[in-house]
């Protein structure tokens, strides 16, 4: 599993001339879930909204979103801003009742260049505006505790994470939008992700999705209480 989350860090990160080359002719990457999108012929009840976390989970747990009939809009490496360019057809084009928002890590990371904590929040609030211009439910999600990237070890991630964490649990308390904490289930004592969690310090193995699992069930069931 190790070896797999390598090749793909060095598969799809930014600093590799393919990816690169196509992220100049696509930065969002509109056309990774164009066909699948066109083949949704039924209301989902759920959209996943994020990074490689989130498309890295059907990989590792794809009964899951079989099972709730979820579906998963996750691209490895991407920032929120590109999430925010392809929201309205990854998103809101697909009509769910409720999506699921997991975003930040890689603005952290500076996968498309230094961007502030600040401005990182803008683009998950921009994401909230749509969903409620279009009447979808909204679970923000806090971002998974990271001490250190392997794609990118000059940066010291933990603070930052933190500190995104808290603008996003203070703005879904102040706007009472449902927030699933992954963060302080999550954490170690050095404000890292577990071992037991995850091969690389970022990227959730089963275990790790597991819990999340329970965490998104609870959050999403907010909103489908009889």
């Amino acid at each position: 599993m190790k070896n797999f989350y390598t090749l793909l860090i060095l598969i799809l990160s930014p600093a590799n001339n393919y990816c690169q080359e196509t992220m100049n002719k696509d930065w969002p990457n509109l056309n990774k879930y164009a066909k699948d999108n066109s083949l949704v012929t039924t209301t989902k009840s759920v959209v996943f909204m994020g990074d490689s976390i989130t498309e890295f989970w059907q990989v590792n747990d794809e009964g899951f979103f079989t099972a709730n009939s979820y579906l998963d809009r996750g691209i490895s490496g991407q920032t929120t801003p590109q999430m925010l360019l392809r929201f309205r057809q990854d998103v809101i084009a697909l009509k769910p009742s409720v999506v699921v928002i997991l975003a930040g890590i890689n603005d952290i990371a500076e996968n498309t260049g230094p961007i502030s904590i600040e401005a990182i929040m803008g683009n998950i609030i921009s994401m909230v505006e749509l969903a409620n211009a279009n009447k979808i439910k909204v679970v923000l999600c806090t971002v998974l505790p990271a001490n250190y990237f392997d794609w990118n070890p000059k940066l010291n991630p933990a603070d930052k994470v933190i500190a995104l964490n808290q603008l996003i649990t203070g703005y879904a308390k102040m706007n009472k939008i449902t927030c699933v904490d992954y963060f302080t289930a999550m954490v170690d004592d050095e404000k890292g992700l577990p071992k037991k969690y995850s091969t690389d310090g970022v990227h959730p193995n089963l275990e790790g999705y597991k819990i999340m699992e329970v965490l998104v069930q609870k959050g999403i069931s907010t909103y489908f209480k009889k």
